[in-house]
């Protein structure tokens, strides 16, 4: 067995198996140990303050050779809004900053310390700090990417589709794209009991989907979904794709057959990879954007699957399927 099927061993055994440290461990720490995420990549700020308070830090990855000023993706993880770490989403960092961004990774407030809007304000103080800082870590704030998963997918999309957010932080950096994987765009009247909890205060509920609040000015994305995705179906990615088009916004989209709801963010990492091509198909988005103005600084190498674990420990995709049971539908 190799040395990271040895450690993905170890490690399920100890998430799944039952121990004393069980409430210590994660469900996402197989796909962040070291030897289950791209190499050639280090973290350069580790649990920055952006605000006061807990959950006002964030994380910068960044390639290890470092030359020019790098363009920046802040990624913005989900959990329906009530739950998400930014430790568990080190494999995401570590991804794009192999393909040369510098990535930040941010933590926000959740249901119930804040409802709608507070998680947004949070994100929009974060990108504030971007702008403010990246370029000490390598980054050039004029070559900005937003991208999410799930409710981070959400929260990435109304950043860049309501200025009055960014505005009101004072961000003027331009967003030349937004990378969105499996988020909820369109998913008023509120029927289920986490969105409710998450946007049932609104004053204008509507005013709170991202496919009302389209204009010509949105920039480039690039939606991708499983097609087989229950918490959030495909046809929500479908829908706000149309809308956007007849606006005459760019937009990519990208279905991934057979996949559910976390496998496409899963898969940006280093372990997963080669089940589907999410990580390129995102970058190679970016780059006809603008992230790099010279050509893309890599070759992009699918990577074969590796080999099974043993039966006797649960494999990943056990674990995926224990990550989409713990979430509830957002919409029909």
């Amino acid at each position: 067995m190799s040395p990271l099927h040895r450690a993905l061993a170890a490690l399920i055994a100890l998430v799944f198996l039952g121990s004393g440290a069980v409430s210590a461990a994660s469900i996402m720490d197989p796909f962040n140990i070291p030897p289950a995420m791209d190499g050639g990549t280090a973290k350069v700020g580790d649990g920055i303050a952006y605000a006061d308070g807990p959950r006002h830090k964030l994380d910068v990855y960044a390639p290890e050779q470092r030359g020019e000023p790098a363009p920046v993706v802040f990624f913005i993880y989900g959990g329906g809004w009530s739950r998400g770490e930014r430790a568990d989403y080190q494999f995401v960092g570590r991804a794009l900053a192999s393909r040369g961004f510098v990535t930040v990774v941010a933590d926000y407030r959740l249901v119930p310390e804040v409802r709608y809007p507070g998680f947004l304000e949070d994100s929009a103080r974060a990108l504030r700090w971007v702008q403010d800082n990246i370029a000490d870590y390598g980054g050039d704030p004029n070559r900005l990417f937003l991208a999410g998963h799930s409710a981070g997918a959400y929260n990435a999309v109304m950043l860049a589709l309501d200025p009055s957010f960014r505005q009101e932080y004072g961000v003027t950096m331009p967003i030349l794209g937004v990378g969105a994987l499996s988020g909820p765009y369109d998913f008023y009247p509120f029927e289920y009991f986490e969105v409710q909890e998450a946007f049932g205060q609104a004053p204008n509920p509507e005013g709170t989907q991202p496919i009302n609040l389209i204009t010509a000015d949105a920039p480039p994305m690039y939606l991708a979904t499983g097609t087989t995705d229950p918490i959030v179906r495909m046809q929500n990615t479908e829908r706000f794709a149309d809308r956007l088009r007849a606006q005459g916004v760019w937009v990519t989209t990208q279905y991934y057959e057979g996949f559910g709801h976390m496998e496409p963010v899963i898969a940006m990492g280093a372990l997963w990879r080669w089940r589907m091509p999410v990580l390129d198909d995102m970058v190679g988005f970016f780059q006809r954007f603008g992230a790099f103005p010279s050509g893309v600084p890599y070759l992009a190498v699918v990577p074969e699957a590796p080999e099974m674990l043993p039966d006797s420990v649960m494999p990943t995709d056990e674990i995926v399927r224990q990550l989409n049971a713990m979430f509830q539908p957002i919409e029909e």
